[in-house]
């Protein structure tokens, strides 16, 4: 780890520790690490709109307990790290997500998920991590998936979270899912957001496994940590105009593990198995009951997968 780095123990964790991290390239980034300084990294890549967060201290912990250093951040125009001020044209989103599905090129949006991977990459360089383990969750399996092929010499392997490679004609979203992720909340204020965050997840998450209180506290401390709803549909862009990985997993040499549940209803599993299909080698395990997110319930599984995974 750089030692030129300063970091403080996490407001929010406290066996992780934070940092910024000024990548070159005008971003900087907001790092959390967890666990000894000896022990092999696993990078954690979060997904659309979703603060580092996410990544329930749990599961960083159930990570850390198996061996691994755990390193999460939030990725840019999200949480603590920069964003990013776009003056262009305002863009059809409903239009791109159409011409999306069929596998056509959108372009216009200020950045693409290889943007997002160079951060990743950039991120690793900057920590002074050779090599590391990646597990990416939604948008973030995307940027794993990049981050694998365009710089293989970094990631060891890769563990890939209800994710898709976005190739064409896989299952659309179904419309009740997909409808509360695009919906705007009832008001911008702390109270409607939280609202909406729980709706959401009672929606998108693990049918009878969604903690109520604890969705509610979650939204709460990550609406007063940063709340930038700019820097999510600017992600949401991001991922239609980078389109179709299917020729990309091709290319991926690491051993791959694809994890999906089998309630998922805004990456229903078809797009996991499409991950795991187009991988050369790669595994696929489905989990049962559980949909798009983690809750506490299926840590202790999720976690001995990918660590058995990464220590075989």
């Amino acid at each position: 780890m750089n030692s030129a780095l300063q970091f403080t123990t996490s407001p929010y964790t406290a066996f992780m520790h934070e940092t910024k991290v000024d990548l070159g390239n005008g971003i900087q980034l907001h790092v959390e690490v967890g666990g000894k300084t000896e022990d092999p990294p696993i990078l954690l890549i979060m997904g659309l709109g979703a603060q580092m967060l996410y990544w329930p201290d749990f599961f960083c912990k159930s990570l850390i307990d198996h061996g691994y250093r755990v390193i999460r951040y939030d990725n840019r125009d999200i949480g603590l790290s920069s964003k990013i001020r776009h003056k262009g044209p305002r863009l059809n989103t409903y239009k791109m997500m159409g011409r999306f599905s069929l596998g056509l090129q959108n372009h216009g949006a200020p950045y693409n998920l290889f943007d997002m991977a160079d951060d990743a990459a950039l991120l690793l360089e900057r920590l002074g991590i050779e090599k590391t383990e990646v597990i990416g969750a939604s948008m973030g399996g995307m940027i794993a998936q990049i981050l694998a092929a365009k710089y293989a010499d970094r990631v060891n392997n890769l563990g890939l979270l209800f994710t898709s490679n976005n190739q064409p004609f896989l299952p659309p979203p179904f419309p009740k899912q997909l409808f509360s992720l695009l919906e705007r909340p009832k008001s911008q204020d702390e109270n409607g957001i939280v609202d909406h965050s729980l709706k959401l997840f009672k929606v998108i998450g693990s049918p009878g496994y969604v903690n109520q209180l604890e969705t509610m506290q979650t939204a709460r401390k990550l609406y007063q940590r940063s709340y930038y709803p700019a820097g999510v549909l600017q992600q949401f862009l991001a991922i239609l105009c980078t389109g179709s990985l299917l020729q990309l997993d091709k290319q991926i040499q690491q051993p791959t593990l694809v994890v999906h549940g089998s309630q998922d209803r805004l990456l229903p599993p078809g797009h996991g198995k499409a991950v795991a299909k187009a991988i050369p080698g790669a595994k696929f395990e489905l989990i049962k009951g559980m949909g798009h997110d983690i809750p506490p319930h299926f840590i202790p599984h999720l976690s001995e997968l990918f660590a058995h995974h990464f220590k075989s």
